[in-house]
């Protein structure tokens, strides 16, 4: 990947972790990965729905609170009910935000906006539960259903960090490949390149996909293009665990092992070894495939988007 197509790769982002000093308090979330490492191969797209919606900094805090009519948006204090306001405002933005190519979104956790799960919801007498989702969140992953989002609390999590960062490298392959003039054989020759990466992730998902790309011929472009891009993402939303990578691996050793010599096959083997016992992170088998495939020069293997599915700079795979 050239730094000029990552340059092109667009990721919304709630504007307080960037740095932008939106929070109800005129303070913000800056996050020290998403804007040193992470911004170096994105461009962000900041949204705050409370600054969009009209209200200043410092700002009364806001919470989500339980009716009889449903969840609503209303201020602590004084219990104004912005709920219309903030989701008339929420599916407009969707609807712009969906014409921006976004690749994904990172949202700030816990915020009645902008929170993805567990955000608290308060009853009548003041208890929370959290249960609850940001109603510009909910209005965004509606309108956006394949679009790779997650929050920036989760990302502390080396596989969930991990696995949200490859579907936003993914979602952009994928929705290039569809925005172009695409035939069925391109679909094949997409489809192949992922094989691997799909494999560690979810089989059953990856025979579905394979499915539809030996029935695409005759199928409506768009019923297939949709169900094809819908099927990829949430495949590759499953978490890849030690043993789904180390079924890739061995898999891939299969298409080394006439190659190799008996010392070279072995210490590929000792390693994948070491990695699913927990001796050694994934980078290190993966960087001595990539040698081996380099080396024999095998083409199947050199065109597998596993073997680096995201910058290697964000060193994402030396800590799963």
């Amino acid at each position: 990947m050239t730094m000029d197509a990552m340059n092109e790769v667009r990721v919304g982002i709630s504007a307080c972790l960037v740095g932008e000093p939106v929070r109800f308090d005129g303070g913000h979330k800056r996050d020290n990965f998403i804007n040193t490492t992470l911004a170096e191969f994105v461009s962000f797209v900041p949204v705050c729905p409370e600054i969009d919606i009209g209200l200043g900094t410092p700002r009364e805090a806001l919470r989500l609170s339980r009716e009889e009519s449903g969840v609503s948006l209303v201020g602590v204090k004084s219990g104004t009910d912005l709920t219309r306001r903030m989701t008339t405002y929420s599916r407009r933005q969707a609807r712009k935000l969906g014409t921006l190519n976004l690749s994904g979104y990172i949202l700030k956790a816990a915020s009645p906006s902008c929170g993805m799960e567990r955000v608290r919801i308060y009853d009548q007498n003041g208890s929370p539960t959290k249960n609850g989702v940001g109603l510009f969140a909910q209005a965004l992953m509606e309108k956006l259903p394949n679009l790779p989002v997650e929050e920036e609390g989760r990302l502390n999590d080396a596989r969930l960090r991990e696995n949200f960062f490859e579907r936003i490298f993914a979602y952009r392959r994928l929705t290039t490949f569809f925005a172009s003039r695409w035939s069925v054989g391109g679909l094949v020759r997409f489809h192949t390149a992922e094989k691997m990466l799909a494999l560690s992730h979810d089989r059953a998902g990856y025979a579905i996909l394979g499915k539809l790309v030996a029935t695409a011929k005759g199928a409506n472009r768009k019923e297939l293009a949709d169900a094809y891009q819908s099927t990829f993402m949430s495949t590759l939303k499953k978490i890849a665990t030690t043993r789904k990578h180390t079924n890739v691996l061995q898999h891939m050793i299969g298409h080394l092992r006439k190659l190799l010599d008996t010392t070279d096959r072995q210490e590929l083997v000792d390693l994948i070894e070491d990695y699913r016992l927990g001796l050694v992170p994934l980078i290190v088998p993966v960087s001595l495939i990539r040698h081996h495939v380099r080396r024999q020069d095998v083409s199947y293997l050199a065109g597998q988007t596993y073997l680096e599915p995201h910058p290697k700079e964000l060193m994402l795979r030396n800590h799963v």
